[in-house]
């Protein structure tokens, strides 16, 4: 079993004032679970990983591996196998000589090694390239040779820190879906470690997001999307972003541009009894619609200042009016029919249930 615990796990650098690059971590990840550590630069999703891995010491806390602390043991003792963002190969050795180094460390013998190698890159259909030296892969080549190398070593865990960040585009799509299925089929404990929001809510089980070292929310990709704890994974998952302003609040509901925006009464009961005037009123892009020109529906006033056509559908952004200020808003249109740029537009909320509602000042949830 490799079940992975942070309890209450923090590291602390020196500094004038002490900087908490990793604060209180509490986190469980279950044995066989492909749980994603996502967050700005600046996070802690690194310190965290390497705190795991025994590359950073642990100055407040735990971390368990497989129920054993870890705490002070070496990264030898630790069984996990990091695969890194430059892949870190050797220029000098073969791809089957990079793949079973570590077992050769080990004294493993000849025979088990080129078993498991072979075993190894059958999977990443690396065989043909066994003899050839790095400078000889393409990227993509060179990062399943990482994959490998961690293979071989059947460790409990695998850590993987920003292993995609060096692939072109396409290839990272591509490379990304195969590391899933890979983690599927071996059913190994892997804590994942990226700054890109899609790459995480395409790979893991379970999304842990970070900020400034504390953990905002942890939960499965869908839950993220469609129940943010607070503001600010609001507005960091899902791409577009959410639309997130702060809003006057009347007995009905949210005023934007002389248009009030029925809130449910449970949602209201709740900002009146925080006192609240305004809210941090949140719509994903989909969750909006143009009006037709032909229509009296009342609707948001937009002028079109960019549209970015993306095929089967276009990202509209556009200047609404809020108060005494031009808030931009990102609404998701047909792609066959978009407006043209400085087009008048009325832009209406096309699903009640999509809106998100937070406190102005701590960027809660107040809704359930």
């Amino acid at each position: 079993m490799a079940e992975v615990a942070y309890v209450k796990a923090s590291r602390i650098f020196s500094g004038n004032p002490p900087v908490r690059a990793v604060d209180e971590l509490s986190l469980d990840v279950a044995d066989g679970e492909f749980l994603v550590l996502v967050g700005p630069s600046g996070s802690g999703k690194s310190t965290a990983l390497r705190m795991l891995a025994g590359l950073e010491d642990i100055d407040e806390g735990a971390i368990e591996i497989g129920g054993k602390d870890v705490t002070n043991v070496p990264p030898k003792g630790r069984d996990i196998a990091m695969v890194f963002q430059s892949y870190a190969l050797y220029p000098h050795m073969t791809v089957a000589e990079n793949m079973g180094f570590a077992l050769k460390l080990r004294g493993v013998n000849k025979a088990e090694i080129k078993e498991k190698v072979g075993e190894a890159a059958k999977l990443l259909d690396l065989t043909k390239y066994l003899d050839r030296k790095p400078k000889a892969l393409s990227g993509g080549q060179r990062q399943r040779v990482a994959m490998g190398r961690a293979i071989v070593r059947e460790p409990a865990v695998f850590l993987m820190d920003e292993p995609l960040s060096n692939l072109d585009a396409k290839l990272r799509v591509e490379t990304r879906a195969n590391i899933a299925a890979l983690q599927q089929r071996l059913g190994t404990t892997t804590i994942y470690v990226t700054h890109d929001q899609v790459e995480a809510m395409t790979m893991g089980h379970r999304v842990a997001v970070l900020k400034d070292g504390l953990l905002q929310q942890c939960d499965t990709p869908r839950a993220l999307y469609d129940k943010p704890a607070n503001a600010f994974v609001a507005g960091f998952i899902g791409s577009p972003a959410m639309n997130l302003k702060t809003v006057p609040l009347t007995a009905e509901g949210a005023k934007l541009d002389g248009i009030v925006v029925p809130l449910p009464r449970t949602a209201l009961d709740v900002a009146s009894g925080a006192n609240l005037s305004e809210v941090t009123f949140g719509i994903r892009p989909e969750a909006l619609g143009i009006i037709p020109s032909s229509s009296t529906e009342d609707g948001l006033a937009m002028t079109v200042e960019l549209v970015e056509e993306l095929g089967a559908d276009a990202l509209v952004h556009g200047a609404v009016r809020i108060g005494d200020s031009s808030e931009r808003f990102v609404v998701r249109v047909d792609g066959r029919t978009p407006p043209t740029l400085g087009q008048e537009v009325k832009v209406a909320v096309r699903d009640a249930s999509e809106i998100h509602l937070f406190h102005p000042e701590s960027g809660d949830r107040l809704t359930d």
